[in-house]
């Protein structure tokens, strides 16, 4: 099996692992969106909650999964994918709104569907039920499938602001880079700020997951 080491290759597999994903896990009730892979400032992802593409004036929703996060183990990534699916389907087959707050803090009807597509799902202070993890339901899965690992990434993150209807995240005001060179890196569920000069990868002490620059 090839090496995911090729932009075009990986888009083909996030598609591939979409449509597996939704057969498995949605009884291919959900219609592929575009699956893009951007940098999502504090982030892992993001589904957009209208039709940000368009072919010959058919509308087709978003999918993104961050750049900068695809050095993650697979089960991480993955989960971060069924999780944006988890968004799509409450949106367009229960039509229920399992955001608020501009799209950032995750109720109860998203907890419910992603606990019951194969997520492990924690309730954060800022962002509701917005922390998932793979359940033993998606290991299993991931297993059985032979799913490889990705090994291209983005190091650099640029700032940028959030589309509406974000995931595993919230939006955030451009502060960037400092003047002075120094990189600022938050925590995606807490929110906790450290700095540092030059490019690093951090762990929040407190939530376990990777800061992300922004």
């Amino acid at each position: 099996m090839k090496e995911i080491s090729k932009y075009s290759r990986l888009a083909m597999y996030l598609e591939k692992l979409y449509d597996k994903l939704n057969h498995d896990f949605f009884e291919d009730s959900l219609e592929r969106p575009v699956i893009t892979v951007q940098s999502t400032a504090r982030a892992y992802g993001h589904y957009t909650l209208y039709d940000a593409w368009s072919v010959k004036g058919e509308g087709y929703r978003e999918l993104n999964i961050g750049a900068g996060t695809l050095d993650r183990p697979i089960e991480n990534v993955l989960a971060t994918l069924l999780h944006e699916m988890c968004h799509q389907y409450n949106d367009v087959v229960l039509n229920v709104q399992d955001c608020s707050r501009g799209g950032t803090y995750h109720n109860r009807l998203f907890k419910e569907t992603a606990e019951s597509h194969g997520l492990l799902v924690t309730k954060t202070e800022t962002y509701g039920y917005s922390r998932t993890e793979p359940a033993d339901e998606l290991l299993e899965w991931i297993l059985n499938h032979n799913i490889q690992e990705i090994q291209l990434c983005r190091n650099d993150l640029p700032v940028m602001v959030p589309v509406v209807g974000t995931g595993s995240g919230s939006p955030v005001s451009s502060a960037g880079r400092a003047k002075n060179g120094s990189r600022r890196y938050v925590c995606p569920e807490c929110g906790t700020i450290v700095r540092a000069t030059r490019l690093v990868n951090v762990i929040c002490g407190d939530c376990m997951c990777g800061m992300m620059e922004g």
